[in-house]
Formats: C-alpha cells, structure tokens, sequence
C-alpha cells in the first residue's frame, strides 16, 4: 500500500482527534478526584468507606458501560453511541456539580463510569476503522495520548481551583465543556465507512472514505471499499452477526479473544494502575517525606505524557508485539529493582530516591508500550462482525480487573509488604512478556480485512 503524503492525512486526523475527546474526559473525570475528594470528604463528612464507594463507583459504571457499548455499536453505528457517549459525561459533570449529597455525587460519578467505558470500548475501535493501515497504530494512539493529558489537565484544575470555595463542584464543573464539544464533533464526523460497509450502506460508505482520505484517489477509495464490503457480504458474517455475543466462542474467533482480553486481564494485574493511583503512599514506603511524595508523583504525571507520543511514533515502526513484548520485560525489571529498594529502604533517602527511579522507569515503559497497545491490539484484531462485541467483552474484562487489582492492592500492601507486593507484580508482567511473544498476533501495516482474512486462514 503506497504512503500517503501529510495533505491526504489531514482529514482522517481530524476526524481522530475529535473522537479522541472521550479519551480526555476518560483521563479526566478518572483523575480529577484525587484533588476533589479532600474538600468533598470536607463538606458531606464522609468517612474512609463512604470515600471509597465514592471514589470507586467511577469503576462500576465504567464496567457497565464498556460491557452495553458494543453491542449498540455493532447495531446502530459506533458515531451514535458516541455521541450519546457524550451526552453521559454532560449529564454526570452536571450531577457533579450540583451534587447535595454523598449518594447523589455517588450517583453521578456511575453515571461518569458509564460514559468513561463506553469512550474506553468505541473510541478506539471508530479510530482503527477510519484509520490507513500505515498509521492506524499512531492514530488510535491518539486516544492514550488524550487519556494522559486529561490526567494532566484534571490534577492542574486540582491545583488552579484548590483555594476556591466548594472547589470540587468547579472540578467536576467545567469537565462538561469538552464534553459538550465531543458530542457536537461527533455529529459533523462521518459514520465509520466499514460499519456502513457492513450493514449494506455502500454510497454512504463511498461517501465516508472520500471524506477520509480525499478526492484525489478515487481509485483507492474503490479498492478500500470493495475489499471491506467483501468481508461484510459473506454469508457466514451476516449470520454470526444475528448470535454476537455466541460467535465469541466459536473455534475461529476464540484466538484472538484469548489474545485481546488475556491482554487486559494481564495489563491490569501488572500494577500499573496501583501506580497512578497510590504514587504517593508508595513513595511515602520508600523513605520519602510527604512533601517529597507529591513532588515524586507529579513526575509520574509527566513522564506518563511526556513518554506516549514516543510509543505512538514507535508501534508503527516495530509492531504491536515485539513493542509489547519490550515493554512488559522492561517493566519486570523495573517491579523487581522497586521491589528490591523496598525491601532494602528504611529511611536512607538515596535508596527512597532509587525507588522512584525505579518507579519512573517502569511508568515510562507502560506509557511507550502496555498503554499504547492495549487499545490498538483489540481493536484491530476482532472480526468486523462482532468488533463493538468483541470489543465489549475486552474492556468490560479491563475495567473489572482494574476495580480487583485498586481493592485488593492496600491489603496485599500491608500483606506482604512493598518488596513483595511488587515482586508479585514483577511476576505478572513476566507472565506478560512470554503471553505477548506467544499469543499476540503481528497486525503493524495490515488493513483491518487482511488481518482478519488471515486469522480466519490460520
């Protein structure tokens, strides 16, 4: 497939960076409570249960909206869906606001959850399917670039809002403005041309790729249709269609939900989450004072954005798997150099320092690899019939072991201690590197119908 020049990129850029809005609200709505929950605890006098359900509810609705999005998607087209995506997060910034009570602000931070896993399942998935093979990696690399900047974004509104009056409300608040221009993005965006392709729309799905890649080649535009039209007539697609959530089973299929969902449920027992969200208590382990903590984990912050757009420029260069594989080996060294500064720490503030060390190596090779891949293998991989599904199943198994490793991580903390707590994480990301090599396939340079082409083959 010939390289396509800056000019001919732009549209389909475009068109990604305003479907990678849900990815900010996902990294902002999920990171905002870090700052808010001091006042919050402050103003509805919750004690440490109450502010973990409110902190954690976030989760739920997380789960249920990943585990309903795909299904609605693979029916009604993934532009809708996100587009109703948006109108959630408005709704749950609103309810945030103007919360009275602990159960109500609980209340809308589900309602948040629902639209955070709906953006984690469709943002994705629309992305890959607009996307030239050449660059889908970097492109759908957009939405974890997007999710570390809403990160960023929610602890500098933590920092600017902090001596405001009912400062969470404002914190919550003002998320709903990029939520609002999500969904008004949305509705001036085309449909995805291979979900159009897929339910018989072909003008519609003409008229989509020539918005997508220009009017310059209306050859390649044909090439690229007939190919995603041809996987999306056969008999054996339109039936499996009528059964989505059986045809996740069967013989042909299963490969790659192994390969997608064992991704996930791996990724997050990796402890990368416990990271982002315990920086400071870790840090305070190791020796540090709690002034020192804070600092420490601001640069966690940064390295993790600073260190995307690097995984993004590199996953089209030397693929999703050997890219994973690298990562997830440098990651156990990583747990494993923690581990060992934990164990030997004390109070010497030059081994407290060497674990942050450790820890900013290991947040640095998530970000430039695990959080890069973890969207791009799935979404690339599942069939088109049963990708908003397949997709489904894939981030509904994310975000439930994401809520099991945040629970369990404080009890295995006082458990075993912080040596061996993040041993075990060394483990698993070991675990992860031999899973990677194993049994995820290469997909870098393919279109979506030959990777799917020569899965069913095999």
């Amino acid at each position: 497939m010939a390289h396509r020049d800056s000019g001919s990129l732009r549209p389909v850029i475009g068109v990604a960076l305003v479907a990678a809005l849900g990815g900010l609200l996902f990294g902002y709505d999920t990171g905002v409570i870090s700052g808010a929950l001091l006042t919050i605890e402050s103003d509805f006098g919750l004690t440490p249960l109450s502010s973990g359900v409110v902190v954690s509810s976030i989760l739920v609705g997380a789960m249920i909206g990943a585990a309903g999005a795909g299904n609605l998607a693979d029916r009604h087209g993934r532009r809708p869906v996100l587009v109703t995506a948006a109108a959630i997060f408005t709704l749950g910034a609103a309810m945030a606001s103007f919360a009275p009570s602990a159960a109500i602000l609980t209340a809308a931070r589900v309602v948040l959850g629902l639209g955070i896993g709906v953006a984690s399942n469709l943002v994705p998935v629309f992305i890959a399917e607009i996307a030239p093979p050449l660059y889908r990696g970097r492109l759908v690399g957009l939405n974890q670039l997007m999710i570390t900047l809403g990160i960023v974004l929610a602890y500098v509104s933590n920092y600017a809002l902090e001596h405001v009056n009912h400062s969470w409300r404002w914190m919550f608040g003002i998320a709903a403005v990029p939520a609002v221009l999500f969904g008004a993005g949305m509705l001036a965006m085309p449909e995805s041309p291979r979900w159009l392709a897929l339910r018989g729309h072909t003008e519609r799905a003409r008229a989509a790729l020539t918005r997508l890649r220009g009017p310059d080649d209306p050859a390649a535009v044909e090439a690229e249709l007939a190919e995603a039209a041809t996987r999306a007539g056969d008999t054996a697609e339109r039936t499996a269609r009528k059964n989505r959530w059986r045809a996740l089973t069967s013989r042909s299929v299963r490969p790659v939900i192994v390969a997608g969902v064992g991704l996930q449920i791996l990724g997050q027992a990796s402890g990368v989450n416990t990271v982002i969200y315990y920086a400071p208590k870790i840090f305070e382990s190791s020796g540090l004072g709690s002034s020192s903590s804070i600092l420490a984990t601001v640069g966690v912050g940064v390295v993790n954005l600073v260190m995307t757009p690097v995984g993004m420029v590199t996953v089209d260069r030397i693929g999703r798997t050997k890219l994973l594989a690298l990562g997830a080996f440098t990651m156990t060294l990583a747990l494993a150099g923690l581990a060992a500064a934990l164990a030997a720490g004390g109070q010497h503030s030059s081994v407290a320092w060497l674990a942050v060390a450790f820890v900013i190596l290991f947040i640095a090779a998530v970000a430039t690899t695990l959080n890069v891949v973890v969207f791009i293998i799935p979404s690339e991989l599942y069939p088109l019939r049963i990708r908003g599904t397949a997709m489904s199943a894939t981030m509904f198994s994310n975000w439930t072991m994401n809520f099991l490793v945040s629970l369990t991580f404080l009890t295995l903390l006082d458990t075993l201690g912080g040596a061996g707590t993040f041993t075990l994480y060394a483990a698993v990301c070991a675990l992860l590197t031999v899973f990677a090599l194993r049994c995820v396939p290469e997909t870098r340079g393919k279109s979506l119908e030959q990777i799917e082409q020569e899965l069913l083959t095999k």
